[in-house]
Order: structure tokens, then C-alpha cells, then sequence
């Protein structure tokens, strides 16, 4: 069932994707993601690692909190999706490149 499985080289692969995280980690720091709401009222600027790093809301929005509050949560979703898109790409391009079971 598990013939050409190398245990030995697993600790090895386990090292090799830590590092690789710890990498791909550093490197969500320096992308960024923008999303808009309410026609570009509201825009949301976060980096991969999920920190929020710029907000502009457009004046017309601030005697409207009801308003403002759906369109911030909006923003909020969707640059989180990114981000979460973003990781699970980053994720299975990391496992594409090894093979646990050998040549």
C-alpha cells in the first residue's frame, strides 16, 4: 500500500514546509488587497497577513451610521475572502511541489 513511501525523508519535507510558511507569511506582509463598497463610499485596504493598513470613507456616509456600518462590514468580507483566497493559492502552489511518495 505505502511502497516507494520514504518515511525517512519526512522529516525533512516537514522542515522544508515550515520554512516555506514561515516564508509565504513574510512575503502576505508586502500584498495588498483593496476592497470597495457603496460605489467606492467606503475602501478598505488590508495586507495578506489580514492587518487592515488604510480605510477612506467618504464624507456623505458620516451622518449615516446604519449606512456606514453595512457598507464597512461589506468591505471588511470581502477583502477577507481575498485574503483567504490568497492563502489557500499560496497553500496548494506550496504543496504542489512535493511528493511524500518518491519519483
Amino acid at each position: 500500500m505505502f511502497e516507494g513511501f520514504d518515511l525517512s525523508n519526512m522529516g525533512k519535507m516537514m522542515e522544508q514546509m515550515q520554512e516555506k510558511a514561515k516564508e509565504i507569511q513574510e512575503q502576505a506582509k508586502n500584498i495588498q488587497f483593496t476592497a470597495k463598497a457603496g460605489g467606492g463610499l467606503i475602501e478598505l485596504t488590508a495586507n495578506g497577513a489580514g492587518e487592515v493598513i488604510d480605510l477612506t470613507i467618504d464624507d456623505s456616509l458620516l451622518e449615516d451610521k446604519e449606512s456606514l456600518q453595512i457598507l464597512l462590514i461589506s468591505a471588511m468580507n470581502d477583502v477577507n475572502k481575498m485574503i483567504e483566497d490568497n492563502k489557500k493559492s499560496q497553500a496548494m502552489g506550496m504543496m504542489g511541489g512535493m511528493n511524500p511518495f518518491g519519483s
